[in-house]
């Protein structure tokens, strides 16, 4: 409980946290920035760590001038790009066998949720996903399980990275700091944490209603 406490305060402050390490370990924010966003990403096994609300927070402690937004949102993206990538790999090399064997760090749940995510909206879920917590690290697993052409996993791949970095950066960037946001961020995290996970929410009612 004390762990998921803490968790939950990191989450919700961390324009503060994120501040202090810029200003602690200057440039190697970047490649930290860069570590997180990859591994989110690009491992299944790290799902539950920040995507949206980092690049908000990264986004707005840029514009303060403590990092360069487009060194920032370039290097973003293509850990963005490399991640889904890795992990399309990754499930291209498990293959279908994941679903049948018990691995102890893949979530079953998830991995099945993502799965109708896929069928539903097909090759496009690649860019739609990018914007919905926990769906986005395990899309790109279920493309390569699938044997999802590779050229279009990386077009799809590609545009979602960019729009995803892009949009939740450049938000953050342009209205981060003002008053309103600045002094509620915890609140607005919160709000961006709740929209992103919309998609899940209706996608269960509508499985429900089905039903």
């Amino acid at each position: 409980m004390e762990h998921l406490q803490t968790i939950l305060h990191f989450f919700l402050n961390i324009d503060i946290h994120l501040l202090q390490i810029a200003t602690d370990y200057e440039n190697w924010v970047y490649l930290i920035l860069f570590l997180i966003i990859f591994c989110e990403t690009g491992l299944i096994v790290t799902p539950f760590l920040p995507g949206d609300s980092l690049l908000f927070a990264a986004g707005a402690i840029a514009a303060l001038g403590v990092m360069n937004i487009w060194l920032l949102v370039g290097l973003l993206c293509l850990a963005a790009i490399l991640g889904d990538g890795v992990n399309y790999r990754i499930g291209k090399f498990i293959g279908i066998g994941v679903y049948e064997k018990n691995y102890r760090l893949i979530n079953k749940k998830h991995l099945l949720k993502a799965e109708n995510f896929y069928k539903l909206n097909g090759g496009k879920t690649i860019v739609i996903a990018r914007f919905i917590p926990i769906i986005r690290t395990f899309a790109p697993f279920v493309a390569g399980i699938g044997k999802m052409d590779a050229t279009r996993f990386a077009i799809y791949n590609f545009l979602g990275g960019v729009l995803w970095v892009f949009s939740c950066s450049f938000a953050g960037y342009f209205f981060g700091n003002i008053p309103i946001v600045k002094d509620n961020f915890s609140l607005v995290i919160l709000v961006i944490i709740l929209i992103s996970l919309l998609p899940i929410v209706v996608e269960l009612i509508r499985n429900k209603l089905s039903k």
